[in-house]
């Protein structure tokens, strides 16, 4: 098969760039109508029906037919020999990753994530009582692949956060179970886990069933049927996002090996043939020589065509002005993964204020942050960078406000609230307010 991949070249400087730039960029979230009916069905039979509900869809979807869903439970004894049974290589370099993700997350905590109160010159006391979830669901793909990584980046800032219980949901079609997704739910501390997926998964964890209990919050990354299933089930439970096609964006002044940065373009492009690669650079030598640097690798990869795909209907090659346009330009995309690919790059992080995760400098391939740098690799795409954040400790804690208000204190904050309570006509609130003003309530002693 003779496979070519040709990114739509593009200049900064041309008269259509604009049109040219926005049809390239975009991508639509609506759901097809015929999954989300699907989901709904599935989410309904599942509330419904619950674990009998769930072995039909397993078995239907699957392949796994089985008497009850405790045979789709894997117990931690599993877990844990299918740890030891991996190669020492990579048992090394699971704990390893493990390692720096929760030295990232534990850090994260402590900068962010601890209770933390005052007393004001009157006496009340103010504060805020961070405490984590009390139990937490995670999705991690199976099928086509399996991701390891994606159990360290959900479980640990998890486990970190102090979550009691994290119940673990994999697809495993046709039986099939994959020794490092189980190992890395071991490394990572999971409480549960149970080789189901899809809606049907999404819809246990929502609502519990006999089996599956029910959770708090759902996170991680899955298909178009388990982004539908995480959509409808939020309010009845927390959600992390909802997860589009996985993006890289490279800001390179030229200074990096070609090769290098074709490479990287590549492995977000070996995703799917919806993820999107791009490239901004002011010099168009060195696109040129990207361009030949694609067109000699392309032919070496195993998802060749998958790449070709991904870079020939999505990706781009976009000449630039200069770096700080490039910056620019990058804010507006504002990409799930941002290289800056610059013997400099401090020079330009700066300018950049919209990107899920940025990697500095030529060394820094986004692939190193998929796996083992520390930071989380969930992260938001579609734009949604400029108002999302990668997934951390934060988002398996909550926040309560702490309010303790001293008898000084009342008289003042008394006024203000009773003269705003009777501007917005709500009586009860201004008396309740009131009858705390110069006065002193009879001490009881509690039984």
């Amino acid at each position: 098969m003779n496979l070519t991949a040709a990114p739509l070249r593009l200049s900064t400087t041309s008269a259509d760039f604009e049109a040219q730039f926005a049809a390239r960029l975009h991508w639509s979230a609506d759901m097809d109508s015929a999954i989300e009916q699907r989901v709904a069905d599935i989410l309904a039979d599942v509330q419904k029906r619950g674990d009998a509900a769930v072995l039909e869809y397993t078995a239907r979807f699957d392949g796994l037919s089985v008497d009850s869903l405790q045979a789709l439970e894997l117990n931690q004894t599993e877990l844990k020999t299918a740890f030891n049974g991996l190669p020492a290589a990579q048992r090394d370099a699971l704990e390893s990753a493990a390692r720096r993700v929760r030295s990232y997350h534990e850090a994260q905590k402590k900068a962010s994530g601890e209770s933390w109160s005052y007393r004001d010159e009157d006496g009340t006391l103010l504060g805020q009582k961070v405490t984590p979830l009390d139990r937490v669901g995670i999705y991690v793909p199976g099928g086509k692949a399996a991701y390891p990584s994606s159990v360290l980046m959900n479980a640990i800032p998890a486990h970190v956060a102090g979550v009691a219980e994290i119940i673990m949901v994999v697809p495993t079609p046709g039986g099939e179970k994959n020794p490092l997704v189980l190992a890395a739910a071991y490394v990572a501390g999971v409480t549960r886990a149970f080789t189901i997926g899809g809606a049907q998964a999404v819809a246990a964890l929502a609502y519990g069933t006999a089996t599956v209990p029910k959770v708090d919050k759902i996170t991680g990354p899955g298909n178009a049927y388990v982004a539908s299933a995480k959509k409808r089930v939020f309010g009845v439970v927390g959600i992390d996002m909802i997860a589009g096609p996985s993006e890289i964006l490279v800001l390179a002044d030229g200074s990096t090996p070609a090769d290098w940065v074709a490479m990287d373009l590549f492995s977000q492009a070996e995703h799917d043939e919806l993820a999107q690669s791009i490239l901004l650079c002011p010099d168009a030598a060195y696109i040129e020589a990207v361009q030949a640097a694609i067109d000699r690798l392309l032919p070496t990869m195993p998802r060749a065509a998958i790449i070709a795909r991904s870079l020939n209907d999505r990706g781009a090659l976009i000449l630039t002005r200069d770096m700080e346009e490039a910056c620019a330009i990058s804010n507006r995309i504002a990409p799930e993964h941002l290289e800056v690919s610059s013997h400099e790059p401090h020079r330009w992080e700066p300018l950049l204020k919209h990107a899920g995760a940025i990697f500095l400098g030529a060394y820094t391939s986004e692939s190193l942050g998929d796996y083992c740098a520390g930071p989380n690799h969930v992260l938001p795409t579609s734009g949604t960078a400029r108002f999302s954040s990668p997934l951390g400790v934060y988002d398996f804690q909550k926040r309560s406000s702490l309010i303790e208000v001293s008898a000084t204190g009342a008289q003042t904050l008394g006024t203000i609230a009773a003269e705003l309570a009777y501007g917005e006509g709500l009586q009860a609130h201004a008396r309740a307010a009131e009858l705390r003003l110069n006065e002193v309530p009879p001490m009881r002693v509690a039984k």
